[in-house]
């Protein structure tokens, strides 16, 4: 029979995915002589088995029974007894940290004879009645269903008739109310009473957790960190500890370093006399954890040569949970502690100047996407602004938008593009699709450690906690801060550097890269293979790509350089021309304009490959509308006098307009067919090139221009378009007796394109995969109709894993170009491949393409740092 239980002492921390995080690494400090309460793992194997037929699989039960009595032998308490009871938790742990997406229940075992026996054990009844509340209102809510918000206005009830503030000041009359509503909501919510069986009570909290893998939260949550579904959650039963007996007890969360800012230092937050949600969940306002120094010195020197231990053990930050019992410490949990980017570049690098880890190591430590943080804007320090508020520098970074107070609402300004700050009493894991959708998160209540700063963090959003300045008025929708009241709708902005608030909309500056940033990033270039390249159109932007790393231009879109307002006039007289004589006259006026953007780019990237491709759209999309065209030309005509000659020009371009009309203009007369019919707009843009290369040339500029032929789906094409480009561009260096070295190449966006590709190599130096428009013509899927109809539904309704144009569909698209690699490289041994879709600075694409063998990713400027650290992660993978 299959084994799903592990006692404590039968795992170890390498057994994460059988037996999630949580119980490998109690596992691991039961076995290194720390502290743990003792208590068993029931494994995510398990949850797989019972998320499919929902029932425990066989065997399940008895082997529960089994390590039960275990437990209850080391405990020398008994589950249920009217004696010595025995009371546990029960609470999720996956493979993956997923913190606060699953469900936990804690002091279960409790009921009105076994609270008999633990207040003759205890002498104190206020204990034993705040242990029973707050296991009925959990057990209610998790395994129950019952919504929490019920157990939470009965709780704020009580404390109005006592007129206390806080949860622990309520006397022993009032916890006894406390347990006696919660039983009536229990019965009149659930038409049952609440179970007293603590045999079934373990039985229904297990299945609760089993169920908690697929709840909304732990859905958007691995989603979003793109965590697998069929990993399944393990659950952890462990013999309660209590941090609620009295000062001398309290519990609190930590980390081996700070998770903001990667400084070396004991950070973390406790509570005297409470529980663990009690610290999270924000109620109360927890204490730093330095002053556990005065309260408690014993325990806190005991707990910080302890988790120091567990550093060392780990070669990596820590994460640690903690009860101190009657003076008695016991560790709950550790696991590798989530940190915003900063931090982790910190850490990275300065354990490795600890020698604690290597330089490969630590390049792994740093995930690709959480540079994405470091890129973010932040206040500008010369804005001359006050705040309104100040809160916990809960997760780094500033943002501004409109406030909200619901997730839900959060969620649907979010999707029509509207930026707003998600401001909450607190947070809770059923907000997460709020906050992913926010700019950032406001709360009144909670700590450094809260949900709210957990969940942020590892999103690299900002957030403001425990900003006690403000005053939410959920009902009326607003906050007021020192007589200011604050509706919903209006803009605000949060600083999660500072913890402060401030009124409106403020001035933001661009980031500035730290000195761990740029080393670490060097250790990435000397690990990776693959080249990273950039998209860019202009001077500025290829600058910009040059400062962040990039060893070329994958991608400069010419069409770019045509929209401009001096440009468009002299594009749209070229187009509506009526002979090749007219259209060269426009195109002559072009050439001088093209020569110099190219100049500019080109000087920028001195030394370094430029790849421009040559026009690509239909050339309706330079004309004007056709209804407000139409509008233009009826008016002219019902006007009197009429303008005459205006009304000739407008009647002219409608006219053109109506001739260039598609059904379906991505398919239609774009890219390398526009060259062919018009073979002049082509031809003035090599000349632009070669020239403005020449030039430079002369000037010490180290050239390496390269041109892409866009859009070849048939060799036969490309092979005339090719012939006249090498022609000209040889005409042109021959004259100036230089020695140019320049490529003509094309980009693969066609299936046929890829298919063919031993036939298209005969005539191209380099291959592009425009994995964009592959990605479409593969798919048969218009992107800008399919993203806000219909494709995002696909990949919530699990038809599509991931939306295809965010990440390469390695299946059939990364066929296509594994095709187009192999039978390109038959003919061509010395082709140069790389891809400029938006996939270029996606992780997991990336790596893909380091696995295929191309030379090189291209993406926008802000993501080249991602794609230098996805391709050496690439390598570290291999």
């Amino acid at each position: 029979m299959k084994k799903y239980v592990y006692f404590f002492d039968e795992g170890n921390k390498d057994m994460k995915r059988l037996l999630g995080g949580k119980g490998a690494n109690l596992a691991e400090m039961t076995k290194m002589g720390i502290p743990v309460p003792q208590g068993f793992t029931i494994t995510s194997e398990a949850c797989i088995e019972y998320t499919k037929s929902k029932k425990f699989p066989e065997g399940l039960p008895e082997q529960v029974n089994e390590n039960l009595k275990k437990l209850e032998e080391k405990a020398n308490k008994i589950l249920g007894d009217t004696e010595n009871p025995l009371l546990v938790s029960v609470r999720s742990g996956a493979a993956i940290s997923m913190p606060g997406m699953m469900d936990t229940v804690l002091n279960l075992g409790l009921n009105e004879d076994t609270i008999k026996a633990i207040h003759k054990k205890t002498n104190d009844e206020r204990f034993v009645y705040d242990s029973y509340r707050r296991f009925i209102q959990m057990f209610g809510n998790v395994v129950m269903g019952i919504k929490g918000e019920l157990f939470e206005e009965i709780l704020e009830k009580i404390k109005e008739k006592q007129k206390v503030e806080i949860d622990a000041e309520i006397n022993v009359e009032g916890l006894k109310e406390l347990v006696k509503q919660y039983k009536s909501l229990v019965l009149q919510e659930k038409g049952e009473k609440f179970p007293d069986d603590p045999q079934q009570q373990l039985n229904m909290a297990i299945e609760a957790v089993f169920s908690s893998w697929d709840n909304k939260r732990a859905i958007t949550y691995r989603r979003i960190h793109k965590i697998p579904d069929d990993l399944g959650t393990a659950v952890n039963v462990q013999e309660m500890v209590f941090g609620n007996m009295g000062d001398d007890s309290g519990t609190g969360v930590g980390f081996t370093r700070n998770p903001s800012t990667g400084a070396k230092e004991n950070y973390g937050e406790y509570l005297l006399n409470a529980q663990g949600e009690d610290v999270v969940a924000g109620i109360r306002t927890p204490k730093p954890l330095d002053d556990l120094k005065k309260d408690l010195p014993k325990a806190y020197e005991e707990l910080i040569h302890i988790v120091r231990t567990l550093e060392i053990n780990y070669k990596d930050v820590q994460d640690f949970e903690f009860t101190i019992e009657q003076g008695k410490l016991y560790l709950l949990q550790t696991r590798t502690g989530k940190r915003t980017a900063q931090a982790a570049l910190k850490i990275a690098v300065d354990m490795f100047n600890e020698g604690v880890i290597d330089k490969r190591t630590a390049v792994s430590r740093i995930e690709p996407m959480q540079l994405n943080q470091l890129l973010h804007r932040r206040i500008d320090p010369e804005a001359n602004i006050e705040s309104i508020a100040k809160g916990l520098p809960a997760s780094p970074g500033a943002a501004s938008g409109k406030v909200v107070f619901t997730a839900d609402e959060a969620e649907e300004m979010g999707k029509n593009g509207e930026d707003v700050i998600l401001v909450r009493t607190e947070t809770t894991p059923d907000d997460i699709h709020g906050m992913v959708a926010a700019k950032g998160t406001l709360t009144s209540r909670g700590g450094m450690t809260s949900h709210a700063a957990v969940v942020a963090r590892g999103m690299g959003m900002p957030c403001v906690a425990g900003c006690s300045d403000i005053r939410i008025n959920s009902k009326k929708e607003t906050f007021t801060v020192e007589g200011k009241t604050i509706k919903k709708g209006d803009q605000i902005t949060i600083d999660g550097g500072n913890g402060k608030v401030f009124e409106g909309k403020v001035p933001m500056i661009e980031p500035k890269m730290s000195d761990e940033f740029t080393l670490l990033l060097s250790w990435a270039d000397d690990i990776r293979k693959l080249g990273v390249y950039a998209n860019a159109d202009t001077p500025e932007d290829a600058q910009k790509a040059r400062d962040l790393g990039a060893e070329g231009i994958g991608l400069c879109r010419t069409e770019h350089m045509f929209m401009a307002p001096e440009r468009l006039p002299i594009v749209q007289a070229m187009i509506t021309a009526d002979t090749k004589e007219s259209r060269q006259k426009e195109l002559d006026k072009l050439l001088p304009m093209q020569k110099s953007d190219f100049v500019g780019i080109l000087r920028a990237m001195h030394g370094f490959p430029v790849i421009i491709r040559l026009l690509d759209p239909p050339l309706h999309e330079f004309l004007p509308n056709f209804e407000e065209t139409l509008v233009k030309v009826t008016t002219l005509k019902l006007e009197k006098p009429q303008n005459k000659e205006e009304l000739e020009k407008q009647e002219k371009i409608l006219e053109r307009i109506r001739m260039l009309q598609e059904m379906n203009p991505m398919l239609g007369l774009r890219g390398c067919r526009l060259g062919l019919l018009y073979p002049e707009i082509y031809e003035m843009q090599v000349k632009a090139i070669i020239e403005a290369s020449v030039e430079l040339k002369k000037q010490g500029v180290d050239v390496k221009p390269e041109i892409m032929i866009p859009l070849v789906g048939h060799v036969n094409e490309l092979k005339p378009i090719y012939n006249k480009t090498k022609k000209l561009a040889e005409e042109i260096i021959s004259k100036e007796h230089l020695d140019l070295v320049y490529k003509v190449g094309t980009m693969i966006e066609l299936p046929r394109a890829a298919l063919t590709a031993d036939e298209i190599a005969k005539y191209a130096e380099f291959f592009s995969f425009g994995t964009n428009d592959l990605t479409q013509t593969t798919f048969g899927i218009s992107r800008d109709d399919a993203e806000g109809k219909f494709l995002l539904k696909y990949v919530d309704e699990g038809i599509l894993k991931e939306n295809p144009f965010e990440v390469l569909d390695t299946e059939g698209v990364g066929k296509l170009v594994q095709t187009g690699v192999t039978l390109g490289r038959k003919t061509n041994p010395d082709l140069e491949i790389g891809i400029c879709g938006e996939h270029g600075g996606e992780p997991n694409s990336v790596e893909f393409c380091h696995r295929t063998g191309l030379n090189y990713v291209s993406c926008s400027p802000f993501r080249v740092p991602i794609a230098r650290l996805a391709a050496a992660h690439a390598v570290l993978k291999e």
